[in-house]
């Protein structure tokens, strides 16, 4: 192997674990059971899903728009909505602190947090 070889595999190396650490970081499983519901900074519900017990509701807007959020399992979800993308639904269940669930056309976010329940 000549010099620029491995030189140029060295900094693959190291790039390769940077991306896995940060990664890890921001992938990984959130610790907190404790959920906001947000829509245009001000806080619609405030859950903790591990006293939280398994059920669907919706959240309807002024505009006749609507987002289905489900909690099962300990788990939220945007389960249903009426935006043409339903990127919101496909996100999937809330995970990491650091990827929120979002619907831009209702602005609405669901996320990790610290605080009291509040409804």
């Amino acid at each position: 192997m000549t010099k620029g070889v491995k030189i140029c595999l060295a900094v693959v190396i190291v790039i390769f674990i940077a991306a896995s650490a940060v990664s890890y970081f921001i992938l990984r499983p959130s610790e907190s059971t404790m959920v906001e519901i947000v829509q245009n900074n001000n806080v619609l519900y405030t859950f903790d899903l591990s006293k939280e017990k398994n059920r669907t509701f919706r959240i309807e807007y002024d505009d006749g728009g609507w987002n289905e959020i489900k909690i099962e399992n300990g788990q939220i979800s945007v389960s249903d909505a009426d935006c043409p993308d339903k990127t919101c639904v496909k996100t999937g269940v809330l995970r990491s602190e650091t990827i929120p669930i979002v619907c831009l056309p209702h602005k609405l976010i669901v996320r990790f947090c610290d605080g009291e329940v509040s409804r």
